[in-house]
């Protein structure tokens, strides 16, 4: 059997080998089974290479006994690319080396081709009621494909497919119905109230590649539904109470999102929604919102020090002693030193900044717009704060904003102000929780693109 020695960026790539460039070191010693498969082990220094589908790099094999000499795998293995000078048919030039020498190390070129069934997991963690769905909405749309539920399936389904992404709500992994829980004395935040062990092994299938029959909870009945089928997709959100508690579900996330919306602000607009959505009464929302609290500090709120970006919506600093509600301070949180984002910045990375950008190029009626960037720490973890306080008057002109941010994972220059124009009839969409969130789902994108296509730096 071969020896294999080397790295890989994406997990369940399937790899072969190539000459490098001025290949000289000799083979007619070594030898290597053809068709290896070579798997990833560690990480190597790697760049995006947004949407392509191949990742390549320079590494080493450490080559054993076996049947075929490693020059003739390296010719029977079909390549992607040539070294410069060679056709791609052509085989690596050798030369002698001593027969003492019973491992050499070849310098080879490994190939990646991404696997097609590469689920990429994120998590979006919130309480009712605030604003999962409409970030749903801007993250399928950056992806593009409309989402809809599961074809020919159950009409309450929470589930959201589109050609892209498949959104599944973790409510569906209630064990307790509505009356169940009313029986045990117990809220749906409560952990006892749901099954965790199940949703690890769903979501781990479905990262894996693999088909699941999902639950479904009914929010109108109340009641547990039969099973739903739910393929991996490329990319997985799951969405809810509690991506973020199970250590093991925790462990499976790409990248997580919180939305921190604070208890003035959340009655507001729970009130919209229940009353508006489900038929809910102004006393039935208020004791609600009161059973719940306890169990929100206790199992929801805890799992923010967990996200990679935190959108927390604040009442407004531009208006003293404001009880309307109505204009929002938003600040997106976001982590320094992961793998795969970058923090977004405005005019200086790294830098504190307070800008008011209301003039000639941007139109403010009262109270106006403040923007804030700097670094801070959260939960004693580096992170960046990009704050946006007041709202748009006309929404178009977020252009002038978008030109002063850097980092934004854009593919062109508007990209950010296209989106929030399209969707301009979206809650939040003149005010930091529609940019914050139109951001994230463009982080959100570069993030999958980076951990399924994968660029070597040259080494």
């Amino acid at each position: 059997m071969a020896s294999i020695t080397a790295t890989a960026a994406a997990a369940r790539a399937s790899c072969y080998a190539a000459p490098a460039q001025g290949l000289q070191a000799s083979q007619s010693s070594s030898t290597l089974t053809p068709k290896t498969v070579l798997t990833p082990t560690t990480k190597p220094r790697v760049v995006a290479a947004a949407g392509s589908p191949l990742g390549a790099f320079r590494s080493e094999l450490h080559l054993s006994s076996s049947n075929v000499r490693a020059s003739e795998f390296l010719r029977s293995e079909p390549r992607l690319f040539s070294p410069k000078g060679r056709s791609p048919s052509s085989s690596p030039s050798s030369s002698s080396s001593s027969s003492s020498r019973k491992s050499p190390r070849i310098s080879v070129l490994i190939i990646c081709k991404a696997a097609n069934d590469k689920t990429v997991v994120i998590g979006l963690a919130a309480d009712s009621g605030c604003g999962k769905s409409t970030f749903m909405r801007r993250l399928t749309s950056v992806f593009g494909g409309a989402a809809s539920p599961p074809k020919g399936g159950n009409p309450d389904s929470n589930t959201l497919i589109s050609d892209t992404t498949t959104v599944i709500c973790l409510d569906d992994y209630h064990s307790l119905d509505r009356t169940g829980r009313k029986v045990h004395g117990v809220t749906a935040l409560d952990p006892r109230a749901n099954n965790f062990d199940l949703m690890y092994e769903q979501v781990k299938a479905l990262k894996e590649g693999k088909t699941v029959e999902k639950p479904v909870y009914n929010h109108v009945s109340g009641l547990l539904d039969p099973a739903e089928t739910i393929a991996a997709p490329k990319i997985l959100v799951i969405e809810g109470l509690h991506p973020m508690y199970d250590e093991r579900v925790r462990e499976l996330l790409d990248f997580s999102v919180y939305l921190d919306i604070s208890d003035d602000v959340k009655f507001a607009w729970k009130i919209q929604r229940d009353m508006a959505e489900r038929g809910h009464s102004l006393e039935s929302i208020k004791a609600s919102i009161a059973a719940r609290k306890p169990d929100f500090d206790a199992y929801i709120d805890t799992q923010k020090q967990y996200a990679d970006v935190v959108i927390q919506v604040l009442p407004t600093q531009l208006i003293p002693d404001d009880n309307e509600g109505k204009i929002l301070r938003v600040r997106m949180i976001m982590k320094e030193g992961l793998e795969n984002f970058v923090p977004a910045y405005l005019f200086d990375e790294g830098s504190t900044v307070s800008w008011v950008p209301c003039g000639r190029k941007l139109t403010c009626s009262y109270p106006g717009i403040k923007f804030f960037y700097g670094p801070d720490t959260y939960y004693g973890q580096e992170v960046s704060v990009l704050e946006m306080d007041g709202q748009f008057d006309k929404l178009e002109e977020l252009i002038y904003v978008e030109s002063h941010l850097s980092n934004t994972s854009t593919k062109f220059y508007g990209e950010i102000t296209q989106q929030m124009l399209r969707h301009a009839d979206f809650p939040g969409s003149n005010n930091g929780t529609g940019l914050f969130q139109t951001i994230v789902g463009l982080k959100i994108r570069e993030v999958y693109e980076r951990i399924v296509a994968k660029e070597v730096v040259p080494v």
